[in-house]
C-alpha cells in the first residue's frame, strides 16, 4: 500500500545522504518502477539517468530477479551464515569467480559496499598477521568514497564524509588525486595526472614499505563525480605495490558489472588487483549484497594458519549470503549473460559519450567526464558550494529525471538497456535544468 504524502508527517524516517528539512518540505516519492522509468508519488514519470545507484543495470523490478527470489524463499527465508550454509552460495561464489581476474576465486559475501570495503580491511590484516608482519599503514587517495562504516570512512578522501566523525582508525595516509585542470571535458582517459601514481613511492619511502598493508583505489572514482585514471596509472601502481609486498585493492562497488567496460574494470584497463570489493549491481539492485574477491594465496594463507577445525577469520554478518539476496544474485548474472548486457552497455558507450559530452559548451559546466556508460557533470559552484547541486538534482526530479548529485557533480550512470532516446531524454533533461539555473 503506498503511503500517503499528504496525511503522513514523514518525520519518523532520517533520509540518509539527504536534505531531510528539505525533502520534507517538498518529498520525492517514488511509488513504482518498471524498467528505465519510475512513477512519483504525484503520477509523475521519472526517467532513471544513474540506475537508482548505479545499481539496476537491467532495468527496475525485472521479472526473472522477482521470480527467483520468490521461489528460493519458498524453501529458505534464513540459514545462519555461522558454521552452516545452502546451496545457492556456493552457486553464486562460483558464478562470482567465473567473472573476476583469474586468481581471485574466494569470495566472502557481505550486504553492501561499505561492508565490502571493512571486510578487506579485515582481511588484509588477518592476511599480514598470518605471514607475521606488521604492516600497520593503509593508503587511499583524496576525492575517494570507500563506503560509510568506519573503516570506509577512514580511508574516505571526501572531507564532509569525515567532519562529523572525528574518530577514526590510525594509520590511514591519502595519496593526491588524479584530476587535473590541463585537461577539461575530455572523454575516456586523460593524459594527465599519471604521475601523481608516485605518491606511492613517497609514501613507502616515509613510511617504510614493511608498515603498508594495502592501497585502496576506486579504479574510476565514483561518488566524486567519474574521475577515470590518467593513462599508466593503475599500471605504476601495481608495480610499485609488487615491488614492496604492498595488496593492491580495486572498490568496483561501482564499476563492476559492466559499467566501464568488461566485467570489471579491472578487466577494461588490464590491471589485476589482489582484493576486489563489489556490491549494487551484484543483485541489479534488487537485494542488499556486497562480495568480497580475494587472490587464493590470501584465502589460503589465513585459512591454513588457523589450527585444524578451529576458526580461521573472526568476521562475519548475520545475513552474509543471504538466500534471497543470492538467489537475486543468480538471476541478475543470468540475465547479464543471457541478455548480453555488458556487450551492449560497450556499444552503446560512444553514443552515450558523445551525447553526455554535448553538455559541456554550456556556460555553468566547467568539466564533463566520461568513461564507459558513466559520466561526471561538473557545475561551476555557487556562492555556497554544494548547494546548486542540491537544487539541481531536485528540480531535475521534478522535470523528469533523476540523477545523483554529489556536490556540483552530477553523476550519469544509464542502465543498459537503455535505447538511444532515452539517453537522449536523460541528457535532455539535465541540459533544460541546467538552463533554469541562474549563474
Amino acid at each position: 500500500m503506498a503511503l500517503d504524502a499528504k496525511t503522513n508527517s514523514l518525520e519518523e524516517f532520517w533520509i540518509p545522504f539527504t536534505d531531510n528539512r528539505g525533502f520534507k518540505k517538498d518529498p520525492r516519492l517514488v511509488v513504482e518502477a518498471r524498467g528505465v522509468y519510475m512513477t512519483d508519488h504525484k503520477g509523475g514519470t521519472v526517467i532513471d539517468g544513474s540506475s537508482g545507484l548505479f545499481c539496476s543495470p537491467a532495468g527496475h523490478c525485472h521479472p526473472k530477479i522477482i521470480e527467483a527470489v520468490h521461489a528460493a524463499m519458498q524453501d529458505l527465508t534464513f540459514v545462519s551464515p555461522f558454521s552452516t550454509a545452502h546451496p545457492l552460495a556456493f552457486a553464486l561464489a562460483e558464478e562470482v569467480a567465473r567473472l573476476t581476474p583469474e586468481g581471485l576465486n574466494h569470495v566472502f559475501f557481505t550486504n553492501s559496499g561499505s561492508e565490502s570495503v571493512d571486510t578487506a580491511l579485515k582481511i588484509i590484516m588477518a592476511y599480514h598477521t598470518a605471514r607475521g608482519e606488521n604492516r600497520r599503514h593503509f593508503v587511499s587517495r583524496e576525492k575517494a568514497y570507500h563506503g560509510v562504516n568506519i573503516g570506509g570512512v577512514s580511508l574516505s578522501g571526501l572531507v564532509n564524509n569525515r567532519r562529523a566523525f572525528p574518530v577514526t582508525m590510525p594509520g590511514i595516509v591519502h595519496m593526491r588525486h588524479t584530476w587535473t585542470d590541463e585537461e577539461l571535458k575530455v572523454p575516456g582517459q586523460r593524459s594527465t595526472g599519471a604521475d601523481r601514481a608516485e605518491d606511492l613511492e613517497r609514501i613507502v619511502a616515509n613510511y617504510g614499505a614493511e608498515t603498508i598493508a594495502a592501497v585502496f583505489v576506486e579504479p574510476v572514482g565514483g561518488s566524486c563525480g567519474t574521475l577515470p585514471p590518467p593513462k599508466g596509472y593503475l599500471e605504476r601502481l601495481r608495480a610499485i605495490c609488487d615491488a614492496h609486498g604492498i595488496l593492491l585493492v580495486f572498490d568496483e562497488v561501482i564499476t563492476g558489472f559492466g559499467r566501464v567496460g568488461g566485467p570489471f574494470a579491472a578487466d577494461a584497463f588490464g590491471v589485476t588487483p589482489d582484493i576486489m570489493t563489489m556490491a549494487k549491481a551484484l543483485t541489479n539492485g534488487s537485494m542488499p549484497m556486497g562480495a568480497v574477491a580475494v587472490r587464493d594465496d590470501i584465502y589460503e594463507t589465513v585459512t591454513d594458519k588457523a589450527a585444524m577445525g578451529g576458526i580461521e577469520l573472526f568476521h562475519g554478518y548475520t545475513y552474509s549470503g543471504h538466500p534471497g539476496a543470492c538467489a537475486a544474485g543468480l538471476a541478475s548474472l543470468a540475465i547479464y549473460r543471457e541478455e548480453g548486457l555488458f556487450e551492449r552497455a560497450e556499444e552503446m558507450t560512444p553514443y552515450f559519450r558523445e551525447a553526455v559530452h554535448s553538455l559541456g559548451d554550456h556556460p555553468l559546466v566547467k568539466d564533463v567526464r566520461s568513461i564507459g556508460m558513466m559520466a561526471g557533470v561538473e557545475l561551476y559552484p555557487g556562492e555556497v558550494p554544494g548547494l546548486r547541486g542540491v537544487a539541481a538534482q531536485t528540480a531535475l526530479f521534478w522535470n523528469g529525471c533523476h540523477i545523483k548529485f554529489t556536490g556540483e557533480n552530477a553523476i550519469v550512470a544509464p542502465m543498459f538497456i537503455s535505447e538511444r532516446a532515452h539517453i537522449d531524454e536523460i541528457v535532455g533533461k539535465l541540459r533544460d535544468t541546467i538552463d533554469a539555473i541562474e549563474a
